[in-house]
């Protein structure tokens, strides 16, 4: 990405950003208090915060834009709990500072950047794409309208095999290298991981194929799931997915503010690392590992995408808002890995089984907050959404989440 591209996509994340909350009425805009979400005013104050502190403050040494920042948009200071209570700016306030933080960071750019402006204008840019794609969790976790973005393209159609492709035994590559572009601290570095031979699903678990698990009683045979999730499941009390009900015509999903009826081809979405293991279990298979997934992803070889290295488009995966929401499994053979495994990017994200920990020889970034203070509760999951920005994913990129989570765009693959 060029400097000219950089600014480019600075502005780009932040109409995207403010696309996502423009229709919202300002009642919509206070939030109930919920372990899941944060106050919509105080997440946007919070995106030209972190963009300000790491690109004026930080690199810079600019003062603060307000004298109050600190106390009111700082992650690591702010409980989650008492964002709610704070004295924010109202919406013309908020939207300002946005306004403000964004000219001035394009302006710090200039022509001749130094490699620091590069990695903290790109981390910047990324933080922003992620929390735009949590505004769009939580709008469908309130049942808000989706937000009015037409999609650009119509949704293709798939072609489901449900096949598992086998990969042989040996020793493979993961991780960064230091020649790509941008990489997060967890990402850090490259290292060799053994594999027994194993097979992965082909596509993601459809919707069809979970109606199965649904019908047949799986969330009520304990054999089905681990201890913890034994323990969620006693707690949550759960009779299907979160976002599922029987409608009069059969089983529906809730989109947004709609119900519609369940696509059979679509990939499931919205299940937790609980509900996804008592899957695997019930049709004896596993969840793979993060390490099988990413080389079932580059076909052993070090690439960007499983395509290759040419960035995505329309064509590859469901990214970007593309295509505006789900779509059927096994629809774009262009973004098929060497191994032929399809769908690793795009559409849903993926839980795999291992638990969110560092690579070897682990050392945080700057941002010291972003990985290590998650270590060990949370689970890694692969590969983006339909809602995540093409620019940031990548075969690599190491998403995580409490397996508890069902209220974000989470499938599955099986393996064996």
């Amino acid at each position: 990405m060029s400097e000219l591209d950089l600014r480019s996509a600075l502005r780009d994340a932040r109409r995207r950003t403010l696309a996502y909350v423009r229709d919202l009425r300002d009642e919509q805009l206070h939030l109930p208090l919920l372990a899941t979400v944060n106050p919509m005013l105080w997440e946007l104050g919070h995106v030209a915060y972190f963009a300000e502190f790491w690109t004026l403050r930080t690199l810079a040494g600019a003062p603060p834009m307000r004298a109050d920042a600190d106390g009111l948009y700082d992650s690591a200071r702010v409980a989650h709990d008492d964002r709610w209570a704070l004295p924010l700016p109202d919406r013309a306030g908020t939207l300002a500072y946005l306004a403000e933080q964004l000219e001035r960071t394009i302006a710090g750019i200039g022509d001749d950047p130094t490699a620091a402006s590069r990695y903290f204008s790109r981390l910047a840019l990324h933080h922003e794409d992620m929390h735009g794609e949590a505004i769009l969790y939580t709008r469908q976790g309130l049942a808000y309208a989706k937000p009015p973005l037409p999609p650009p393209h119509a949704p293709p159609r798939g072609d489901r095999s449900g096949e598992h492709v086998a990969i042989a035994a040996g020793t493979y590559r993961i991780g960064a290298r230091p020649t790509d572009a941008f990489v997060w601290d967890n990402e850090k570095w490259e290292h060799d991981v053994h594999l027994d031979a194993y097979a992965i699903a082909r596509e993601p678990v459809t919707n069809a194929e979970f109606v199965r698990f649904v019908e047949a009683g799986g969330y009520d045979n304990a054999d089905h799931w681990s201890e913890a999730g034994r323990v969620w499941l006693a707690e949550a009390q759960p009779l299907h997915p979160l976002s599922w009900r029987r409608g009069a015509q059969g089983w529906e999903r809730r989109s947004f503010d709609r119900w519609i009826a369940l696509a059979p081809n679509e990939p499931v979405v919205g299940v937790n690392a609980f509900e996804a293991q008592a899957y695997c279990a019930f049709v004896g298979k596993r969840l793979p590992s993060e390490a099988e997934w990413e080389i079932a992803a580059t076909g052993g070889t070090r690439r960007t995408y499983p395509w290759g290295e040419d960035e995505p488009t329309p064509q590859h995966a469901n990214l970007d808002g593309w295509y505006g929401e789900l779509t059927e499994v096994g629809a774009f053979p262009a973004g098929m890995s060497p191994f032929g495994v399809r769908d690793l990017l795009g559409n849903v994200w993926e839980w795999t089984s291992t638990p969110f920990g560092p690579y070897p020889g682990f050392a945080p970034d700057p941002y010291r907050e972003y990985s290590e203070p998650w270590f060990g509760d949370h689970v890694v999951l692969r590969g983006g959404a339909w809602s995540t920005r093409a620019r940031m994913i990548t075969t690599r990129w190491r998403n995580f989440y409490r397996p508890q989570r069902r209220d974000i765009l989470t499938g599955f693959r099986t393996c064996e």
